[in-house]
């Protein structure tokens, strides 16, 4: 019974800290959802793997504000994310577009693997080649080890 209400008490203190202040929040419900859905997607730029819907920061809150002025003045989702991409930059979604900036960032160390990989394998497959001696080095060969038998 006790630890229930230790458990009640944790979730309501976590649901308080969670929640935003009532007066902030949009009037109308629907445009409210859709600007915590756009939350979910957009940085925080001071804690850098956080939402601005799961940060306490003061950069935050002001996004936070900047998207619901945004949604309140009947932009789209699209023209917010632009927006925001514009003022600070792609790092703030949590989501990056895809471009061709984004592909070459994901599969440049890929890319540079596979180069290494042949490369090494080019040189594995010279030495190989490398490897057989000549005629002379064969007669030097027999006679350091003749020299060298006691």
């Amino acid at each position: 019974m006790r630890l229930q209400g230790l458990l009640a008490a944790l979730a309501g203190v976590l649901c308080l800290a969670a929640a935003s202040d009532p007066s902030e929040r949009l009037s109308d419900p629907a445009q409210e959802a859709r600007a915590r859905a756009i939350f979910h997607d957009v940085r925080c730029l001071v804690c850098q793997n956080e939402s601005i819907d799961d940060s306490e920061a003061e950069l935050a809150h002001d996004l936070r504000q900047i998207v619901r002025e945004q949604v309140h003045a009947g932009r789209s989702d699209a023209e917010i994310k632009r927006f925001l991409t514009a003022r600070y930059g792609e790092f703030v979604l949590l989501t990056p577009r895809l471009s061709a900036g984004n592909i070459a960032l994901w599969a440049g160390p890929f890319a540079v693997a596979l180069a290494g990989l042949g490369l090494l394998l080019a040189r594995l497959r010279s030495r190989a080649s490398d490897a057989e001696l000549t005629e002379a080095e064969l007669q030097r060969l027999g006679r350091l080890s003749s020299e060298e038998a006691p």
